[in-house]
C-alpha cells in the first residue's frame, strides 16, 4: 500500500484507534471507578427494556400496558442516574467516539473484496422480447414513466395486466415463449418477477427486470436504477447477461425470500391489509407463544431449530454486521440459501437478543436445501413468498437452483456497492503502526 490512498488509510486507522482509546479512558477520567458501576446499570436498563418489550408483544390488556411502562421507566431511570451523577455528557461523547471509530475503521479497511460481481456475458440483443407490465405496481410507475410506449419503440411486445381481472402471469409467459418470444420481462412487484423468472429459467431464455415495483429488492441486488425504471429498458439494446441463482419452495420459484412463522401468520389475516398495526398487536401474543399456527422444525446443512417464532429463507444470504446494508445481498450466484431463525420463549432470551449474532435466540447459517416441518402430519403452514401470502402442505422443501436464471441487464447501470470490510481491530492496529 502506498501513495495518497495508503497514507489516508493509515491516518484513518490511527483515528479509529485513538477514538477507541478515548472512549475507554474518558469515563475513567470523568467518573473514576464508579463509571464501571454506571455502565453496568446502563446495560441492566437495556436488558429490562428488552424484557419489557417482549412482555408487551406477547401479552394483551393490562400486562401489555404495564410492560410498556416498565420498558420506558427503565430508560428514564438510567438517564436520571446519569444526570444525577453528572455523566450524561460523557455518555453522549463516548457514543460519538465509538461511532467515529467505526466510521474511520471501515474507511481504513476499505471495501470487502471477498465478493466478486457476477460475470457479464455479451450476447445478441433479443429479437422478440415479451414484457408483462402491472400498471398499478409501485403506485403507477408504468404510466408515470411511459414504460409501455418506450418498450414498444424498442421492439417489445407488451401486455398490460388488468387489475379488475387477475391473470395467470406464468401462463402468459409460457404462451409467449410458445409463440417465439426470446426474452421475458416484467415491470411489477417481486412476486410477479419470480413467477415469470421461473418460466424464463425453465425455457433457458433471458429475463429482464424493470424496477417498477414498490420496494424493488430484486432490482436493488441486481444493481439496477430504482429511481428511473425506464433505464432498465436499455437492456433490450445495450445489455449484458448475468447468471444468477433462483430459490424454489415446493414447485414455486422465489427470487428474494420466503418467511415462515410470525410474519407469515399475521399477513394471512383478512384484517391485515386494512389495519396493519392493530392486527399485528392483536395476533402477536398468540403467534409468539405458539397458540396460533403450527410449531415449526427447520432442518438444513446439519442444523435444526425447533419451535422458532420466525424463519427467513433467502435466495443467497442477506448481509450481516453492517446496519446500513440490512436487506442487501452481496451475492446472487453463491449457490446457497441463507437461513435466519429467531427463537425467543421468555424475557431473558429477549434481553439476550441485545448480543446480536452471539445471541442463542438468533441463528443464521447457509444451506443448499432447507426443510420446514410442522407438529401435525399433513398440516398446512402459512408462508410469505416474495411478499405474497400463500400456504403449503408440510414438509415444505426449499432448494437453491444455482445459475438457473439468465438475467439481461443494461451494460451501464448503477451497480451494487461492495460492503464495507468487517472491523478487524488487529488489522487496524497494524495499519495504524505501519510506516508505508
Amino acid at each position: 500500500m502506498g501513495g495518497g490512498v495508503g497514507r489516508t488509510r493509515r491516518w484513518a486507522a490511527r483515528l479509529a484507534i485513538t477514538a477507541v482509546v478515548a472512549a475507554v479512558v474518558l469515563p475513567l477520567v470523568a467518573a473514576g471507578l464508579r463509571s464501571l458501576g454506571l455502565a453496568a446499570f446502563g446495560l441492566a436498563g437495556l436488558a429490562v427494556s428488552a424484557a419489557g418489550l417482549w412482555w408487551a408483544l406477547s401479552h394483551r390488556g393490562l400486562v401489555r400496558g404495564l410492560a410498556l411502562a416498565l420498558a420506558v421507566a427503565a430508560q428514564v431511570a438510567v438517564i436520571a442516574l446519569f444526570v444525577a451523577a453528572g455523566v450524561l455528557w460523557v455518555v453522549v461523547v463516548v457514543l460519538a467516539l465509538w461511532a467515529s471509530a467505526c466510521f474511520a475503521g471501515r474507511a481504513a479497511l476499505g471495501e470487502d473484496g471477498g465478493h466478486a460481481a457476477p460475470a457479464e456475458h455479451r450476447t445478441p440483443a433479443p429479437e422478440r422480447p415479451f414484457v408483462i407490465m402491472n400498471p398499478r405496481s409501485g403506485g403507477g410507475k408504468v404510466g408515470r414513466f411511459g414504460l409501455k410506449e418506450k418498450a414498444e419503440v424498442l421492439g417489445a411486445q407488451v401486455v398490460l395486466l388488468d387489475p379488475a381481472h387477475p391473470q395467470d402471469v406464468a401462463a402468459l409467459a409460457r404462451d409467449a415463449v410458445a409463440k417465439g418470444a426470446d426474452l421475458l420481462g416484467v415491470a411489477g412487484g417481486d412476486g410477479t418477477q419470480a413467477l415469470v423468472a421461473g418460466v424464463a429459467a425453465e425455457h433457458g431464455i433471458p429475463f429482464m427486470v424493470i424496477s417498477a415495483g414498490t420496494r424493488n429488492h430484486f432490482a436493488l441486488d441486481l444493481g439496477l436504477d430504482r429511481e428511473d425504471p425506464s433505464t432498465c429498458l436499455d437492456a433490450l439494446t445495450d445489455g449484458v447477461e448475468l447468471r444468477i441463482d433462483l430459490g424454489r419452495i415446493g414447485e414455486r420459484t422465489f427470487v428474494n425470500n420466503v418467511s415462515f412463522g410470525a410474519y407469515a401468520e399475521v399477513v394471512q389475516s383478512p384484517a391485515y391489509r386494512d389495519d396493519k398495526i392493530n392486527t399485528i398487536l392483536r395476533m402477536l401474543p398468540d403467534v409468539l407463544t405458539h397458540h396460533l399456527g403450527s410449531r415449526l422444525t427447520v432442518h438444513g446443512a446439519g442444523t435444526t431449530i425447533t419451535s422458532p417464532q420466525a424463519v427467513l429463507v433467502s435466495n443467497n444470504p442477506y448481509r450481516s454486521g453492517d446496519p446500513t446494508g440490512l436487506g442487501r445481498r452481496d451475492e446472487l450466484d453463491a449457490g446457497v440459501l441463507g437461513v435466519l431463525g429467531i427463537k425467543v420463549d421468555n424475557a431473558v432470551q429477549a434481553a439476550e437478543l441485545l448480543r446480536g449474532r452471539r445471541s442463542s435466540g438468533l441463528i443464521a447459517w447457509t444451506a443448499d436445501e432447507v426443510v420446514v416441518d410442522a407438529d401435525a402430519d399433513g398440516a398446512e403452514v402459512q408462508v410469505g413468498v416474495d411478499g405474497e401470502s400463500l400456504s403449503f402442505p408440510t414438509p415444505v422443501r426449499c432448494v437453491s437452483r444455482p445459475g438457473a436464471l439468465r438475467v439481461r441487464v443494461p451494460r451501464h447501470r448503477p451497480g451494487v456497492a461492495r460492503p464495507p470490510s468487517r472491523l478487524d481491530w488487529r488489522r487496524l492496529r497494524d495499519l495504524a503502526l505501519s510506516r508505508g
